[in-house]
């Protein structure tokens, strides 16, 4: 049995990344105590079925979904119980599983223990969370040379549980990271079929959007536009840290920076000081520095620039597509060396 949850209830699609709900796999069937009885056998002896299994609650990645709105409606799950079991040894019917369809990259956590249940970083990767409780055995399996009548059984073991947390965290392979209208959105808009809002104020960008982005024929790769950060980001100002983990599983982080900031340099260690407050981790990820916008400037004004701040840093018009072609080569290359490391291990 898939749930597919309640009926939507907005009018437009909203990203909703986390959520907690209860799921309660089902009690197993309880024995049967039951004695054959057939014309000339009157002492047929014990013959009591065992009682079903109770279905269980499991998770699958859907690669159709990308929110948990889903689930911020519906908090409690539940599996069927077991049937007990019935006389000539017939066994009880086992309960229903529930499957719980979620978006590819969800982490399910126990909420009272803390313990990581699943993730479904794979598409079609199912996991069982909680488990149904087996049936009890029927009063047949009781009996013995000294108990040749025993007229009691197991009964079903209860099911699981648990208080869940349901956090998605978007896979993709590039992650764009830059202050609000640094251009991540056009480039996003720029190399994919991705239609991401693009204005010319801070945060149009107000829930991560992904992409798929044409390296080369044959090849791709999953680009996402996370909102812009601000200073103080991972302490909750502007739209604070809620996105951020969004980028904690990207393979290559892009740091976008604005031809127009002041000082190009202290503007990408500003956004690498605001990962670093939200998980230390994430600045050592491979990376590339981008300037975008460079159609705004004059080519004299550039070419300075190019000097000041050299080959280490990328040049970009996503409008214009001014070393576009560079762009998806290195994006390409780093990619593929990584698989590279991966193989080799």
């Amino acid at each position: 049995m898939i749930d597919k949850g309640p009926p939507r209830r907005d009018i437009a699609p909203v990203f909703v990344d986390y959520v907690e709900i209860e799921v309660k796999a089902g009690n197993g069937g309880a024995g049967c105590v039951s004695f054959h009885t057939e014309k000339y056998m009157p002492r047929g002896g014990p013959d009591g079925g065992d009682g079903g299994r109770g279905g269980s609650v499991k998770v699958a990645a859907d690669p159709n979904l990308t929110t948990l709105l889903d689930y911020r409606y519906r908090r409690t799950y539940k599996a069927t119980n077991g049937r007990p079991g019935e006389g000539n040894m017939r066994s009880g019917k086992s309960g229903e599983d529930v499957i719980l369809r979620l978006p590819v990259g969800t982490l399910i956590k126990d909420l009272e223990t803390g313990q990581n249940l699943a993730d479904l970083d794979e598409v079609g990767a199912i996991e069982v969370i909680a488990r149904g409780g087996r049936g009890g055995k029927g009063n047949t399996h009781f009996k013995s040379a000294t108990k040749q009548t025993p007229r009691f059984a197991q009964p079903g073991e209860p099911g699981q549980t648990l208080r869940v947390s349901l956090e998605l965290k978007l896979l993709a392979d590039v992650g764009l990271v830059g202050k609000p209208n640094a251009g991540k959105s056009t480039i996003l808009a720029s190399f994919s079929a991705a239609r991401p809002k693009i204005a010319d104020y801070p945060f149009t960008t107000l829930s991560p959007n992904l992409g798929i982005v044409k390296l080369r024929e044959y090849k791709s790769c999953v680009m996402a536009d996370i909102p812009g950060l601000i200073a103080g980001a991972a302490q909750g100002k502007g739209l604070g840290h809620q996105f951020l983990k969004h980028i904690q599983r990207t393979r290559l982080l892009v740091y976008v920076v604005d031809v127009a900031e002041p000082d190009i340099v202290a503007a990408e260690q500003e956004l690498r000081s605001e990962l670093a407050s939200f998980d230390n981790t994430l600045p050592a990820k491979p990376s590339l520095k981008v300037v975008t916008k460079i159609d705004t400037v004059a080519d004299s004004d550039l070419a300075a620039l190019r000097n000041q701040l050299g080959d280490n840093w990328l040049y970009l018009s996503s409008v214009s597509r001014l070393g576009a072609q560079n762009f998806l080569n290195r994006i390409e290359q780093e990619l593929d060396r990584q698989r590279t490391e991966r193989a080799a291990d």
